[in-house]
């Protein structure tokens, strides 16, 4: 695998806490207004979307530490979760521009309380908003369906989570 590849498929548990890394980082930068911690949050996105957990310490602590005590990985497609991580990209670095670059932090406070929502019920429930409208985005046309084929045949989809 290259260097600049995306893991697929992806270990849930570890996505689910690289979410619950997120939420705090967002909490923790919301209630002190330390701005400056959007640096790492976008980094740490840009990092995934690029090379998976390789370049993001947070990524690298989720596959390798904390997601292997979270007993056996439950497996997911890859590139749905690339693409969360990039809309995360998106939103990360919009708030650090507006709160750093441009000292709007009320502006950046709401963008930011828009990705703790989503990171929120990824880490609690499971839920990707990103690979929900990756799916979505699939089933328009909009991505190719050969982008992920696990994501394009229900069928297996079934059989992965069957055998898990």
């Amino acid at each position: 695998m290259s260097f600049f590849a995306f893991p697929n498929p992806v270990n849930d548990k570890a996505a689910r806490t690289v979410a619950t890394g997120v939420v705090l980082v967002s909490v923790l930068t919301l209630a002190t207004g330390w701005w400056w911690l959007l640096v790492p949050l976008a980094l740490g996105f840009t990092g995934r979307v690029l090379a998976g957990p390789r370049l993001s310490p947070l990524g690298w602590l989720a596959m390798k530490v904390v997601g292997p005590r979270l007993g056996a990985p439950r497996f997911t497609p890859g590139p749905p979760k690339r693409f969360a991580q990039g809309i995360g990209a998106v939103f990360a670095t919009t708030a650090a521009v507006l709160a750093l670059g441009l000292g709007l932090h009320l502006a950046a406070g709401i963008v930011l309380g828009v990705l703790l929502v989503f990171a929120t019920l990824e880490a609690a429930l499971g839920f990707c908003a990103g690979c929900f409208a990756f799916g979505h985005l699939m089933r328009l046309g909009v991505i190719p369906q050969d982008t992920c084929e696990a994501c394009a045949d229900i069928s297996l989809r079934q059989r992965e989570t069957s055998s898990v």
